[in-house]
């Protein structure tokens, strides 16, 4: 999905990324805008990356000072300029990045460039649908280039490790979340039925919104219990979103533990007991002391 913006590594012959995305030339105008995109080693690439990342934060920028209407009596029309000025710049760009590759489409099919692509088609949708022009703020989403040019992607691997935890706990999760819900309705139903229209609860999803927001511990204030029964239901329903609130972090760090902790391991069997994951620098079985295979291969 990033296979654009990967650098080429040096002396590697018919890669996938010389193949089908860079230039088959290595000279002319085409190959240093390449260059220039998609890559952050000399000193030139690097700026235009950090001249982009300030371009894409003032763009945001714009758009957010846009939609306060105090600044928008004001400044609407020098916004209004600013923000067209930045959509033809990543319009171009685009383009740019689109003409330098060999094969586009795969950096068009490709996560960031669909970002990109995303980045400049609010404004124009803005002609047709005004209101359409608050999205822009998605282009935002192109701050994911820091990591590339911070030089941070080799922590996608902490970060994979995040991910594949969350998908692991998904089922404990699941069920959480479906007996929240149980718990919700159940509270909810019996609010209407307490507290009835006289105290806001006007029907069974409006107690549903408030046994949800109670739960959650946050209490907006706008809907209150109004009999004793209803304020001992509160506090009931207070008690099990405190006694709850920390099952979703017990899962999902038990799961991150145990991913941590088979992911210093490999796949090596041990001949004796049969034990399977040991970690990387093991010589001997963790639980019968057998000399492991790679080990004794070092030994000899």
């Amino acid at each position: 999905m990033f296979e654009p913006e990967q650098p080429v590594v040096q002396g590697e012959k018919n890669s996938f990324f010389e193949r089908n995305l860079q230039p088959a030339s290595r000279e002319g105008l085409r190959y240093r805008l390449y260059r220039l995109l998609f890559h952050h080693e000399s000193r030139d690439e690097r700026n235009f990356d950090l001249a982009l990342t300030v371009i894409i934060i003032a763009s945001v920028l714009v758009v957010m000072l846009d939609s306060e209407a105090s600044i928008k009596a004001r400044w609407h029309t020098w916004l209004f300029v600013a923000e067209w000025i930045f959509t033809l710049l990543f319009t171009v760009e685009y383009a740019v990045r689109i003409w330098v590759l060999r094969a586009p489409l795969r950096y068009a099919n490709s996560f960031l460039g669909i970002v990109d692509l995303l980045a400049i088609l609010p404004t124009f949708l803005a002609l047709l649908f005004p209101a359409s022009v608050s999205l822009t703020v998605i282009r935002i989403l192109r701050l994911l280039r820091i990591f590339r040019i911070l030089k941070l992607v080799k922590y996608s691997d902490e970060a994979g490790l995040l991910i594949q935890s969350l998908i692991r706990s998904r089922r404990k999760i699941l069920i959480f979340v479906t007996t929240l819900i149980t718990i919700a309705v159940i509270f909810g139903a019996l609010m209407y039925l307490v507290e009835g229209p006289e105290h806001g609860f006007d029907s069974i999803p409006t107690g549903v919104y408030w046994a949800i927001v109670t739960m959650a511990t946050v209490g907006y204030g706008d809907l209150s219990p109004g009999t004793g029964l209803g304020r001992f239901l509160t506090s009931a329903l207070i008690i099990i979103g405190y006694s709850i609130i920390v099952v979703p972090t017990g899962i999902y760090s038990a799961e991150l533990a145990r991913n941590i902790r088979g992911h210093g391991r490999k796949q090596v069997r041990c001949s004796q007991c049969s034990l399977n994951e040991h970690n990387i620098d093991a010589w001997y079985c963790r639980k019968c002391g057998t000399a492991l295979p790679h080990a004794g291969s070092d030994l000899n």
